[in-house]
């Protein structure tokens, strides 16, 4: 896998919720030569993330979305699960905190507000240890931010109280597909973070110099 990088820039490529013809139906690998890290935000098959490590051969990371079950049995090849993890690539911390609003009780992957906090408190010995984070990668939005009204799509509140305390540069989500609302965002703003749905594909530039800062 790619250990060096051509640029002060770290290019990422982010994936959620619907397998991308312009990427995997057509593939050519130009379009992903100058990837350095790519993330998935949920919802997408053990096999489609296998693939793209496997072409791409650049590091992997995902959370799980709401419908990702099978990843407990078969879980993507050669790609690593950040949930409830802080993972650090080039001195950028990434956060993950993958699944969906509870709306079908004890169902894997869905979370009330409540159990979602309890995540995050959990979390704490590993935000001292790192001091924050630089990137959230839920599978949710966050609450009122592009995010809709129904319950199955609503967002949590403690992703807003993660950006403003940590003040994240980005954030990834997926779970509000394009075709879902004409309110359709694909970036928008929060406090300092610029958020990003990851649906189908999209290409941050992460600044390196950044991270190097810390």
């Amino acid at each position: 896998m790619k250990t060096t990088q051509k640029s002060n820039v770290m290019k990422i490529l982010v994936l959620a919720d619907h397998k991308s013809k312009f990427l995997y139906d057509f593939y050519e690998p130009e379009r992903v030569k100058d990837i350095d890290l790519i993330i998935s935000c949920g919802d997408l098959p053990a096999e489609y993330l296998s693939f793209f490590v496997t072409l791409c051969n650049v590091p992997l990371l995902y959370v799980r979305g709401n419908h990702d079950n099978r990843y407990e049995t078969k879980p993507p090849e050669g790609c690593t699960c950040i949930e409830d993890d802080i993972y650090v690539h080039n001195g950028v911390r990434i956060l993950g905190l993958g699944g969906s609003m509870e709306y079908i009780p004890g169902t894997p992957n869905q979370y009330t507000e409540r159990k979602m906090v309890k995540r995050v408190r959990r979390l704490w010995m590993k935000l001292r240890k790192h001091k924050g984070f630089d990137i959230l990668v839920g599978h949710a939005p966050a609450y009122r931010i592009n995010d809709l009204e129904d319950l199955p799509h609503r967002g949590f509140e403690v992703f807003r109280t993660l950006m403003e305390k940590y003040e994240p540069k980005f954030f990834f989500h997926g779970h509000v597909h394009a075709n879902y609302s004409r309110s359709f965002k694909r970036t928008d703003t929060y406090c300092k973070t610029t958020i990003v749905n990851g649906y189908d594909f999209y290409v941050v530039e992460y600044p390196l110099e950044e991270a190097a800062d810390k």
